[in-house]
């Protein structure tokens, strides 16, 4: 959830790293921090609140030095304070650490430290990390004194690490060893970037995407000494080896505003960019669909007797998207989990059942535990996600990428469309190979993906329609939104939307399902939106819908049918498609209703409150 940067190199890393943690403040903002050193001293500033807090503290401005590391921070133990923000120094100030993740034994380790004279001044568990260091540093010292400084940080570190349980991504810096960082991970992601006359340490890619476009992609228990000139791997036992830069194909520019107000509605016009991109190789004109990444056979795909589409959030709405077009095109039952609850429940899986795997990040704490599960259990596994070296893909069996592009703002947009025209292509290619569905309704589909674009397109000409409508319901307190078959997983995604960004207590509801219950919150002046696309539950839904009207709710209708009566305050007509690809379109204006709602409540759309944007901790 935290964000980290680093930096070494000539120029003053302060500047470096504000800008990193600018960048990486998606990541939590309950508070700031950043640790320089020179002269063989740290210093460290730190204030709770926004990266602005801190670039507008006098005592930051002064900062000088070419080694520093710095956080941005989502609370977990401690609340968010000037005490308990990163980084953490050990009782001398000779080290100095930022840390993501959660270390689960920290309680047993303070106990440990305690005894052996340590202090502690905040609330976390991270303040173990600094002053452990320091306890297996001065062990180190009496047992190896003709060791130099950089081996003894290193073996320190090591000793440290080694009695952590949980998960963390770490950067450290030694007063005494003014050459560079030491870096590590386990479970949190954590890349090192290089240039030619510095290198860097983030969180994500885009935190440092302007200074360069080569990476190191640090594996779990990896420990790295990142230099000025020079980065040095070495594994679990401190032996060193070589490692592969990998060139990262993002456009600096792609992760700045680019003249929008905020980067959700960025992000939300980007749509039709990104499924071109999704699709572009995918979709050859006239032949089979193209992902040699996924080089199964007729033999195997044949041998699945279910698919598990396992994710969080947006990526898991994403997947009940599409379960039905998996069952239909490729007549396998397809099921879709909820990550967090997957892993804990012993699931059904074997050598014959294939296992998706979506996140937006491919570093969700939950996602990467049920993959690992799966893969114990004999299963194949498939990953779908947008980040290039995430921790995810370097697990799984298969990996197939959307290439959205950055998604900066917290509440996801195009990695949600991206990730449902995928899934669907995935779905196709199998059905493909298998001989399972009418190759000709195949064609039909394939030519319906490559208008998708253009038809997001006209949706979002309707932007002011939208902004209209968002003025009149912002003040609500309860929205309700219904759907049935596929419209039932865009009204799951709307209405997380509009909990994410505009606070407004929001539910979905399968519109089947109003009776059973629901029903009973409806009252007079409630808002209820209701997605009809569904041309064969057009009448069922629209029966559902009067049944809220007749109770006094205002109704807000998304459809891409000619409705035959029209009680319905606002009605958005949106293009036909097929009902597969429905989702794709669908979303879009209430992606866009969401916004202006938040927006006039005068909300922080892209950073809202309690929220990160990738979950890497349990």
């Amino acid at each position: 959830m935290c964000g980290i940067v680093g930096y070494v190199g000539k120029k003053n890393a302060k500047d470096i790293l504000l800008d990193g943690l600018s960048a990486l403040e998606y990541r939590g903002y309950d508070s700031a921090g950043l640790a320089v050193l020179k002269n063989y001293k740290i210093k460290v500033e730190k204030k709770v609140g926004r990266v602005k807090n801190l670039m507008d503290n006098e005592d930051v401005k002064l900062l000088e030095g070419n080694v520093g590391i710095a956080h941005t921070r989502w609370a977990t133990h401690g609340k968010p304070s000037d005490i308990n923000s990163h980084p953490h120094l050990d009782n001398s100030g000779s080290f100095a650490v930022v840390h993501n993740g959660i270390i689960e034994n920290f309680e047993e380790l303070k106990g440990f430290l305690n005894y052996h004279g340590y202090s502690f001044k905040s609330e976390t568990d991270t303040e173990v990390i600094p002053n452990l260091i320091h306890y297996y540093y001065s062990e180190c010292l009496k047992l190896n004194n003709n060791l130099s400084v950089e081996e003894l940080f290193l073996k320190a570190t090591k000793s440290a690490v080694d009695n952590l349980k949980g998960s963390y991504a770490l950067a450290i810096i030694f007063n005494k060893f003014e050459d560079g960082i030491i870096v590590t991970r386990k479970n949190a992601p954590l890349v090192i970037g290089t240039s030619d006359d510095a290198n860097y340490v983030a969180s994500d890619i885009p935190a440092v995407l302007k200074y360069t476009r080569k990476f190191y992609l640090l594996d779990d228990g990896e420990i790295a000494l990142v230099l000025k000139d020079s980065v040095l791997f070495f594994d679990g036992n401190l032996v060193p080896h070589n490692k592969g830069i990998k060139d990262i194909e993002w456009d600096a520019a792609a992760a700045e505003k680019g003249g929008y107000e905020d980067y959700m509605l960025k992000e939300i016009f980007e749509q039709p960019t990104a499924i071109r991109e999704t699709i572009s190789t995918r979709l050859p004109f006239g032949r089979r669909c193209d992902m040699p990444e996924l080089n199964f056979t007729k033999e195997y795909l044949q041998s699945i007797t279910k698919i598990y589409i396992v994710a969080c959030g947006t990526a898991m709405h994403a997947a009940l998207a599409v379960k039905s077009t998996f069952e239909r095109l490729c007549n396998i039952l397809c099921i879709v989990e909820v990550a967090s609850e997957f892993r804990y429940r012993s699931p059904l899986i074997d050598k014959n059942t294939l296992c998706i795997f979506v996140s937006q990040s491919g570093e969700t704490a939950d996602t990467i535990a049920a993959l690992r599960l799966a893969k114990k259990c004999k299963a194949k596994t498939i990953t779908v996600t947008n980040v290039i070296g995430s921790s995810i893909t370097r697990e799984a069996d298969n990996s197939i990428y959307t290439h959205a592009g950055p998604e900066i703002a917290v509440a996801s947009t195009k990695a949600y469309t991206s990730q449902v025209v995928l899934l669907i292509i995935i779905a196709m290619q199998f059905a493909e190979i298998m001989g399972s569905y009418s190759p000709s309704e195949i064609m039909k589909l394939k030519n319906e993906i490559m208008d998708l674009p253009s038809k997001v397109e006209s949706i979002l000409d309707e932007e002011e329609k939208l902004k209209e409508f968002a003025s009149k319901i912002y003040t609500e307190h309860d929205v309700y939104f219904m759907g049935r078959g596929v419209d039932y997983a865009t009204a799951l995604e709307a209405s997380l939307k509009l909990k994410e960004i505009s606070y407004i207590h929001s539910d979905a509801y399968a519109a089947g399902e109003l009776k059973h219950g629901p029903i009973a919150l409806i009252e007079k002046g409630v808002t209820v939106i209701g997605i009809i696309t569904d041309d064969e539950l057009v009448e069922k839904s629209m029966n559902n819908m009067l049944e809220v009207i007749t109770r006094g709710a205002k109704t807000f209708i998304i459809t891409n049918n000619i409705l035959k009566r029209n009680n319905f305050n606002y009605v958005l007509n949106i293009p036909a498609t097929n009902n597969m690809l429905s989702p794709i379109l669908s979303i879009i204006p209430l992606q866009l209703l969401s916004y202006y709602v938040a927006k006039y409540k005068g909300l922080d759309v892209d950073k809202p409150r309690n929220l990160a944007k990738s979950v890497t901790v349990e």
